[in-house]
């Protein structure tokens, strides 16, 4: 018995191995496998080492550096995700691995979770701040529209802003959901600012889009690289994703949130016949205010008249005071030559009159000359005085500037002393000079 079961060829380590992986693999070439990720750990290399875990299990999991870089879904602990892959041994270990192609979360309640997070890590960084956000414009005359370019969301676009105010749109196609659509999300939104700022198709306002659905088909909207493009952009951003009860990742660091993509039209243009009625209601009320200001102009002027006589009575009074001073200049000028003439008769009849007249004037200037030359400086130095000045001919009045005196003059009415005054009791010592 103990024959029958003893093997019949004896294996190499390595041989079983092999044997083992070829078992494995071909059994299990394409797994789709469901858990939580825990112990993520990304290597120098690029690749990521992790595990899927369940109530009662552990796997070991590997995804390739180029794969890691093209997934849906960011590898992170906690989120419950469904792994699609194939499983291989690990012959160094004697252990067994999912080797991960695709990733995927594993329903809604992981994806809010994820979405959550994503919000806080974002909030954080500022890109959902208040002040980064940009107003519209009034008028634009080009608006950029990133959406699909087939389906109800454009053409509802389209429509909305022809029948308000019809202007030129641009449209980027982009797919709106499923692999690889955030991508091209973000390069629409990117490849719209990189257009010059002074090409007449560059939009003035963007809107991205599209219609409603799971949170699976709008995830793209939650992705870092279309938030940061949102973000960046220097064209105002209206973001017009799902339904009104529908909020992505893109509202918050959009511009303008718009609840439908009709509502994005309506946020991205006026009514143009309300730009008109209130251009027609301010053209009324300018008229009206003018016509007022100047009917109170004119009645102002016409209170100020009250208190203005007629031009006419005021020529006429004027016109009177003129003839009054006219008759008045007369009178006197005629006055003036009376007097002269008379005058000019008295001299005619008495010739001694100029005569007498002259005499009386050369007897007066006879009389002021005596009472001049009485109180002259040669008649009063004749009297018996004396004039006494300092050297520069200056009167000297008292005793006290006669002492402070070096030299003094001292006129008499027939020459003048010059005088020294020493500090010896103010002894003086003098010359005589001629007669000035």
């Amino acid at each position: 018995m103990t024959d029958m079961l003893a093997p019949k060829k004896e294996y190499t380590v390595s041989e079983i191995s092999f044997a083992i992986k070829q078992v494995v693999e071909s059994s299990f070439a394409l797994v789709r496998v469901k858990g939580e990720i825990f112990g993520a750990k990304r290597a120098d290399s690029g690749h990521w080492y992790l595990s899927l875990k369940d109530e009662n299990s552990v796997l070991s999991a590997v995804c390739w550096r180029g794969i890691a870089a093209n997934l849906a879904v960011k590898i992170a602990d906690g989120l419950e995700v469904v792994a699609t892959g194939k499983i291989t041994t690990f012959n160094g270990r004697s252990s067994y691995q999912l080797v991960i192609e695709s990733l995927e979360p594993a329903g809604e309640g992981a994806l809010l979770k994820l979405l959550e997070e994503r919000k806080k890590q974002f909030a954080a960084e500022g890109l959902f701040a208040a002040e980064h956000k940009q107003k519209l414009p009034y008028l634009p005359r080009v608006i950029g529209v990133v959406t699909s370019p087939t389906g109800a969301v454009i053409r509802d676009i389209i429509h909305r802003i022809r029948d308000r105010f019809p202007c030129h749109i641009v449209v980027w196609p982009t797919p709106v959901q499923g692999e690889g659509a955030a991508e091209k999300i973000a390069a629409a939104i990117d490849g719209f600012n990189r257009l010059p700022k002074e090409a007449a198709f560059r939009p003035d306002v963007l809107i991205v889009a599209r219609g409603g659905g799971s949170l699976e088909d709008l995830w793209p909207f939650n992705e870092e690289i279309v938030v940061r493009a949102v973000y960046n952009s220097e064209i105002p951003l209206i973001s017009a994703v799902g339904h009104e009860t529908d909020t992505m990742l893109i509202d918050y660091a959009a511009d303008v949130r718009a609840p439908t993509p009709t509502g994005a039209a309506e946020f991205a243009v006026p009514v143009k016949s309300d730009i008109y009625n209130g251009l027609l209601t301010t053209a009324v009320r300018m008229n009206n205010s003018i016509n007022r200001y100047f009917n109170e102009l004119k009645q102002y002027i016409k209170v100020l008249s009250y208190n203005i006589p007629p031009l006419q009575q005021i020529i006429l009074d004027n016109q009177q005071k003129l003839d009054e001073r006219v008759e008045r200049l007369k009178l006197a000028f005629e006055n003036l030559l009376d007097s002269k003439e008379n005058a000019l008769k008295l001299t005619n009849l008495k010739p001694f009159y100029i005569t007498t007249i002259l005499k009386a004037k050369q007897e007066k200037l006879e009389n002021l000359a005596l009472r001049l030359e009485g109180v002259s400086v040669n008649s009063v130095l004749q009297r018996g005085f004396a004039w006494i000045s300092d050297s520069k001919f200056q009167t000297v009045y008292d005793t006290s500037k006669a002492k402070n005196a070096q030299n003094l003059h001292i006129r008499f009415a027939d020459g003048i002393v010059r005088v020294r005054v020493t500090e010896r009791e103010n002894a003086v010592q003098g010359d005589l000079f001629d007669n000035l």
